[in-house]
């Protein structure tokens, strides 16, 4: 499998990044929830909670290939190039 300069493969290095970066947009996404509560739009709170939701099974769905990956012992989910094994 292809490494990139992070050592890990591709498929790996891009699952960790989509979980990465939704869960960090719902953690934005909480924010804007707050924010449209405040300003009394129910409508585009619950908007924003239901994109939340789809971040939050995104993230869910990424960790369940990554500890697949791991539980096959593919060496796609380890370091490859120096020091590894």
């Amino acid at each position: 499998m292809a490494t990139g300069e992070t050592g890990f493969d591709d498929v790996t290095f891009d699952l960790i990044s989509v979980q990465y970066h939704s869960l960090k947009a719902g953690h934005d996404y909480g924010q804007y929830v707050r924010d449209a509560r405040n300003a009394g739009a129910d409508e585009i709170a619950a908007f924003f909670e239901q994109v939340m939701a789809v971040d939050s099974e995104r993230a869910q769905k990424c960790h369940h290939f990554l500890a697949k990956l791991t539980a096959e012992g593919t060496s796609s989910t380890s370091p490859q190039g120096a020091g590894g094994g």
